[in-house]
């Protein structure tokens, strides 16, 4: 089993916070502000999912590691609710959005089975090491132009996503007897995920100023995010991505990028996570 641990980071967040927080490459960054306004959401959804399977995992060892797991994620949750927070002080209208995104977790987990939402965490985070893994093998294109604050946050984020990256997959598999019915769920997943994320990109695009975002929400943001990633490594992350979906697909042996080592030994070592991108001082 993998051991987890919960990294407690002052990350802080206020209203300098730029919503565009990446002006060297807009795209990528509304892609982060994505990956915040989900990370609420959807990891109260998971942990909802992970506590309810817990009387249903026999081996003590995935039992703990579940817990690891959701302690980690709650987190993950926790830290981005004060970027958000930041986000929605400055623009009022995206709590509209926010709530919207949260209401249709909720009515997903009402309206679904226990092995759906395990089968919906499986999938998800299982294209977190390929899509992540690979974002951070090129942190010159994505994330050392970035805001500070909001750069460092998001490597901290990517990083323990690769440290749990066959988390779900034990749970679900310790859970669900048939490996099968995720692949089956795979499209009810991805349309529920491409549902919210239209929900979101129309609150950007309502309530955040084109002059401050720079870039419509709603566009290609995927393609142009990663258009200075070189073509092979783009083309490596979607065979990947389709190879995490496979019914017999193991996360564990998905490579950790390097800067995914020197930032767990940086943090190890005592080296404070929030100021990765911060100058030394003088």
């Amino acid at each position: 089993m993998t051991a987890l641990p919960l990294r407690r980071i002052a990350f802080e967040f206020d209203e300098r916070t730029p919503f565009q927080w990446n002006r060297r490459n807009p795209h990528f960054g509304l892609l982060g502000n994505t990956v915040s306004f989900f990370a609420q959401p959807f990891e109260r959804y998971m942990v909802a999912a992970m506590r309810e399977a817990r009387p249903r995992i026999a081996d003590p060892a995935i039992r703990e590691e579940a817990e690891a797991f959701l302690r980690q994620e709650a987190q993950h949750a926790r830290i981005h609710r004060l970027h958000v927070e930041a986000l929605i002080a400055q623009y009022p209208g995206l709590q509209q959005t926010l709530d919207a995104m949260q209401a249709s977790y909720d009515a997903l987990h009402a309206s679904q089975p226990l092995e759906f939402h395990l089968a919906y965490a499986a999938n998800i985070e299982a294209t977190f090491a390929p899509l992540f893994g690979t974002w951070l093998e090129h942190p010159a294109e994505l994330f050392d132009n970035g805001e500070p604050r909001v750069a460092a946050l998001f490597l901290w984020h990517f990083v323990e996503e690769i440290e749990h990256r066959a988390s779900a997959f034990r749970v679900y598999n310790a859970v669900v007897p048939s490996r099968l019915y995720r692949l089956r769920q795979l499209p009810r997943v991805m349309r529920h995920v491409r549902e919210v994320g239209e929900i979101l990109a129309a609150g950007f695009n309502a309530h955040v100023p084109l002059a401050e975002r720079l870039v419509d929400a709603g566009g290609p943001r995927v393609a142009e995010a990663f258009a200075s990633i070189p073509a092979r490594a783009r083309q490596r992350m979607n065979l990947r991505l389709l190879l995490s979906q496979w019914p017999y697909h193991d996360p564990e042996r998905e490579r950790v990028p390097p800067i995914a080592t020197r930032w767990l030994e940086a943090y190890d070592a005592g080296g404070d996570a929030a100021s990765w991108y911060a100058p030394p001082a003088s």
